[in-house]
């Protein structure tokens, strides 16, 4: 055996185990983006990727012959498919009903096709070290592998290439292995000249394919939005789509609605305005979530307030609407404010740090979709807030439909009872989203007075717009559930479930 061989191949491992994972992070990713519920997503293409990993082992052992010849070609279809796979799923994902099987076929294969590759490498090397050594050396490499890629792929390549790229990046590596494993050894491979020209017409393929990645995305988004993509990014939290029709801005965060220009007020003012305005003294006011400045904009017609704290977790959110010329205009400056800190961190982590006390707390976050956010609406999360609230303040929770999902409204309303707060719960009617809910609440002791007048140019917000506001009709009235808490998440099944319906 060629001296040069054993180290090359061990590099190969090395390759082999970062594409594997990489193809296996960006189908869980693409899978939450279109699909919703990033937890169960991942947890079931990981379970899927590793059993097809043990079928391409169990499927190694019938391979006896010319193996370094099948391991390159092989390696060339791995990184075909993993190359096309995130280019052929945004493009199927709205003219296909059965999605989900698309994408476990190309889980499945990409697993299969990397579950056969160390066994073969394995085969190959075995008269050149001894079998301890042998063991040792591969998965040292494989385990190493896997954690570059589980490193750069949040931090590095879905901020800077997305989804589409790094596929084709990585896929190019693949068949780069296949190609330099070819040509230093063509001696001793069956049929070289065939898989040389392979590689190089794979090569060309996913370049182009990598060159073109904009487009393709562009082209597979716009099937998905009816309106005109001005603005697209995908962020290490997130895919970030704004729209524009006429001159109405849409903005979507993985897919779902969050606002839309045309009657965002009327979900802004009703967050804020009720709680604010009840509040004369309020000079401290924090915001968590709300990274679009919209909720800030609302909070900044209070000559009275001092100083805005905004904790959003996204810093490409947070930056694009301080940068935007369109952005800029419909939150007014809001993000840009000298009285405005902008803090990039994530929500539960920084409360439970804080010790400053704010008079007014906006609780803005997505709805709780999958567990990541859910923790946001737990009774742990609500405790520590409640602890940063000063004397007589208000918190407003945003708490998704009493109508379309009664059972996570009342959820969160239960949820903030069972921390010690008193609850004022109302709802308002949005056209994007149809009926929507709020929670606001305070400590027990403290008595919540309606305002009897707001600020002259309020679009929305009235004395007897809240009255009706506060009114629940029985279609939405309260029911039982349980208290939403870390180890049972129960309000992202109540939210599931009830949307399923809908969505």
């Amino acid at each position: 055996m060629n001296k040069k061989l054993p180290a090359l191949l061990l590099i190969s491992v090395f390759v082999v185990a970062t594409c594997g994972l990489i193809y296996e992070l960006i189908a869980g990713t693409l899978a939450s983006y279109l699909l919703g519920d990033s937890v169960t997503q991942f947890s079931t293409i990981i379970g899927v990727y590793l059993f097809s990993m043990g079928i391409g082992s169990w499927v190694s052992k019938y391979f006896n012959k010319n193996i370094l010849s099948w391991f390159i070609q092989i390696e060339i279809l791995v990184g075909l498919v993993g190359g096309f796979s995130s280019t052929v799923l945004f493009l199927v994902f709205e003219s296909i009903a059965s999605f989900r099987i698309v994408l476990y076929g190309f889980v499945s294969l990409t697993g299969i096709l990397v579950g056969l590759e160390i066994p073969l490498l394995m085969r190959i090397l075995k008269d050149r070290y001894e079998f301890k050594d042998l063991v040792s050396k591969v998965f040292t490499f494989d385990y190493i592998g896997a954690l570059l890629a589980s490193l750069i792929f949040p931090l590095l390549l879905i901020p800077h290439l997305g989804l589409v790229k790094t596929a084709y990046l990585f896929g190019m590596l693949n068949v780069a292995v296949a190609l330099i494993v070819c040509l230093s050894f063509k001696r001793e491979i069956k049929g070289a000249k065939y898989l040389q020209g392979g590689s190089f017409i794979s090569m060309i393929a996913l370049l182009s394919g990598f060159i073109y990645a904009d487009k393709i995305t562009s082209f597979s988004e716009s099937q998905t939005y009816s309106d005109t993509i001005i603005y697209s990014k995908s962020t290490p939290y997130q895919r970030i789509i704004l729209t524009k029709k006429n001159k109405v801005i849409r903005l979507f965060l993985n897919g779902n609605l969050q606002f839309s220009s045309d009657d965002e007020y009327r979900y802004h003012e009703a967050l804020v305005h009720p709680g604010l305005q009840a509040l004369p003294f309020a000079k401290q006011v924090l915001v968590m979530g709300g990274g679009d400045g919209l909720a800030v904009r609302e909070i900044l017609r209070y000559p009275n307030v001092d100083s805005v704290t905004l904790v959003d977790l996204d810093k490409g959110m947070t930056r694009l609407f301080q940068s935007n010329k369109i952005l800029l205009g419909l939150n007014k400056n809001a993000l840009l404010s000298p009285k405005v800190k902008v803090i990039n961190a994530d929500a539960f982590s920084w409360v439970k740090a804080q010790r400053k006390k704010f008079d007014f707390i906006v609780i803005d976050f997505p709805d709780p979709s999958n567990y990541a956010v859910g923790k946001l609406y737990t009774n742990a999360f609500y405790k520590l807030v409640k602890g940063i609230l000063a004397p007589k303040g208000l918190i407003v929770v945003q708490s998704t439909s009493p109508f379309v999902a009664p059972k996570s409204f009342w959820t969160v309303n239960k949820t903030l009872e069972s921390v010690g707060l008193k609850t004022i719960p109302y709802h308002n009617y949005v056209p994007s989203f149809g009926e929507w809910g709020y929670i606001m609440a305070t400590e027990p002791d403290n008595l919540y007075k309606k305002p009897l007048q707001y600020l002259p140019d309020l679009r929305f917000i009235s004395k007897e717009s809240l009255d009706l506001m506060l009114y629940f009709p029985k279609d939405m009235g309260k029911v039982e559930t349980e208290v939403n808490k870390l180890n049972n998440q129960i309000l992202v099944k109540y939210f599931e479930d009830e949307w399923a319906n809908v969505l």
